[in-house]
């Protein structure tokens, strides 16, 4: 992976801080060496607000040191609004969350990498690249 940016969702990071699957892991310590990994100040917050400790909270407080920090648009929550009323068109109801992070992550040029199997009903509406 060169040079690409990739969002980091939520889903990923948990699996990652707890020690889930090695596969998760694996493929994080290979973005971390070549990539540019990208995160939405919503995951951030989703992050602190699942912490398990204080030591958990300095570590996604150091994220903005290690990683880019992903800011919204002007455009960008009336975007994913639509996107989730498209869906919900379609008869898939997908958190308006999950809507945003897609969003953010086209509006940011970004693959999202995700466990979360909603993203794969937003590809079906918005071109996005996930891994």
């Amino acid at each position: 992976m060169s040079a690409e940016r990739v969002l980091v969702d939520t889903s990923v990071w948990v699996s990652y801080f707890r020690g889930g699957s090695p596969l998760i892991s694996e493929k994080i310590d290979r973005l971390f060496a070549g990539a540019e990994v990208c995160v939405p100040k919503i995951v951030l917050a989703e992050l602190i607000q699942g912490a398990k400790s204080e030591r958990e909270i300095s570590t996604i407080e150091d994220f903005s040191d290690a990683f880019t920090i992903l800011d919204q648009s002007q455009e960008t929550w009336l975007k994913a609004g639509q996107l989730s009323r498209q869906l919900k068109n379609r008869g898939k109801t997908t958190h308006l969350l999950d809507c945003y992070i897609a969003v953010i992550a086209k509006e940011n040029a970004c693959a999202i990498l995700t466990v979360d199997d909603h993203f794969k009903e937003i590809q079906r509406v918005m071109p996005l690249a996930l891994i």
